[in-house]
């Protein structure tokens, strides 16, 4: 009976402490969070607040780029055997200084800013990687355009779920990867993003491709930004007439296999 209760009195002594863990774990995760800087009306700002230092949002490389399983995509066979091709190389259009949309412009070690554009109605993210251009979505609850001319941008509308701004995007070409490792994609392609600012330096991003060219069932992935206060864009020369051919392709202009373990 005595060593009943002992054990007793241990898990309660065990159950105590971890509980007061626990505590201290969330008050401190309170502390390294601060809540994400809000417009007069109370609405999540997706850039930084007026008065504010400004800063860029950078991919967390221990998430995923982006976090989304191969195996579960449900790819046509010309699709499958493309996205295979491209894994033996990195010969990928933003490398070589072509502009890349939607879920590309996330995926460089140098980040994006993210600048909203109240009136205006637009929001702007600003490549710092790669060609170093930008994307614009307009917010003033409009359509997309009936006939326009497909573009490495596309074109994109945005709107506001909550603390989400959601952006569905249309008109794209096939002149870039819309990720790194190289998911096909048709001019057919339609890609809804939700772009989530948990806290003030913390964003969670999810993307939805579809396209019934390529795939049998919709794309999802995701990955989580960080904020990097105080940085901003900088001067980026992207070689377009690259002077190291040598990595990329052989003589018989073959691809040679993978140029860099960092693409920007």
């Amino acid at each position: 009976m005595r060593k009943l209760k002992k054990t007793a009195v241990l898990k309660q002594t065990l159950l105590a402490a971890l509980t007061a863990a626990i505590t201290l774990h969330c008050a401190y995760a309170a502390e390294e969070a601060p809540p994400p800087p809000r417009n007069e009306d109370g609405r999540v700002l997706i850039s930084w607040a007026p008065g504010e230092t400004k800063g860029i949002w950078v991919m967390d490389y221990r998430t995923g780029i982006p976090t989304f399983n191969v195996d579960d995509i449900k790819f046509r066979p010309w699709a499958k055997g493309l996205f295979d091709a491209r894994q033996t190389h990195d010969l990928e259009p933003h490398a070589r200084c072509k502009a890349s949309g939607a879920i590309r412009q996330l995926l460089t070690p140098y980040g994006v800013e993210i600048l909203e554009i109240e009136p205006l109605k637009r929001v702007f993210i600003f490549d710092i990687g790669g060609p170093h251009t930008y994307r614009e979505i307009f917010m003033d609850g409009r359509s997309h355009p009936i006939d326009f001319e497909p573009t490495n941008y596309g074109h994109s509308i945005g709107w506001w779920q909550g603390d989400t701004l959601v952006i569905d995007s249309v008109g794209y070409n096939t002149d870039f990867w819309f990720e790194r490792m190289g998911l096909p994609h048709t001019e057919n392609v339609h890609i809804v993003e939700y772009y989530t600012r948990e806290s003030k330096n913390r964003m969670s991003y999810r993307f939805v491709m579809t396209d019934p060219d390529v795939y049998e069932a919709p794309v999802e992935g995701n990955v989580k930004l960080n904020f990097r206060e105080g940085e901003e864009l900088f001067e980026f020369m992207c070689q377009q007439s690259n002077y190291a051919p040598e990595l990329m392709v052989n003589q018989d202009v073959q691809a040679i296999g993978r140029s860099s373990p960092i693409i920007p």
